[in-house]
C-alpha cells in the first residue's frame, strides 16, 4: 500500500491521525510515518485497513464471489478458505486461499497477484484506490 493510498483511506474515515492510530492500534508516529513514506506499511496494517475499508462499503453487494469470476472447479473450491467461509467478495483478505491453484507464503506475495484480479478491482475500482494518479495526487 502506498503512503498516499493509506492517507486517503484514512481521510475516506473520517479519522485523525491519532483515531487512526487508535482504530488500528499503532503509535501515532507510526501513522505520519505511513503518510510521509518515510516507514513502510507492514502488511498486518495494510490489511486490518483494507478490510475495514471494505466491511464499511458493504462489499458483499456489488462483487461476486471469486469462484464465480475465476470458475474454479469444485474441487479447488471446497479446499479454499474463501470457500468455507462463503467470503468469496473477500478472498483477497483471507490467506491461504488457493489462487492459481496454490496458496501464496506470504501476504506481500499474495497481494501481487491480488492486485491484478478482478475480485479485488472491482473494490478499488469502487473507492478510486490503486491508480497510479491518486498516488501522484498524493504526492504533490
Amino acid at each position: 500500500m502506498e503512503a498516499a493510498e493509506f492517507q486517503w483511506i484514512r481521510q475516506k474515515f473520517l479519522k485523525t491521525q491519532k483515531e487512526m492510530s487508535e482504530f488500528l492500534g499503532v503509535s501515532l508516529k507510526a501513522v505520519q510515518s505511513f503518510e510521509q513514506g518515510w516507514r513502510s506499511i507492514p502488511a498486518y496494517v495494510e490489511r486490518q485497513t483494507l478490510f475495514l475499508l471494505a466491511m464499511k462499503n458493504g462489499t458483499r453487494q456489488r462483487v461476486s464471489s471469486c469462484w464465480e469470476i475465476r470458475r474454479c472447479p469444485r474441487e479447488m473450491q471446497e479446499t479454499c478458505p474463501a470457500w468455507e467461509f462463503r467470503s468469496g467478495h473477500l478472498c483477497w483478505f483471507i490467506n491461504g486461499t488457493i489462487c492459481h491453484g496454490k496458496p501464496r507464503k506470504s501476504w506481500s506475495q499474495k497481494m501481487l497477484l491480488c492486485k491484478k484480479c478482478e475480485v479485488f478491482s472491482v473494490f478499488t475500482k469502487h473507492w478510486g484506490l490503486g491508480s497510479g494518479r491518486r498516488a501522484a495526487k498524493g504526492r504533490r
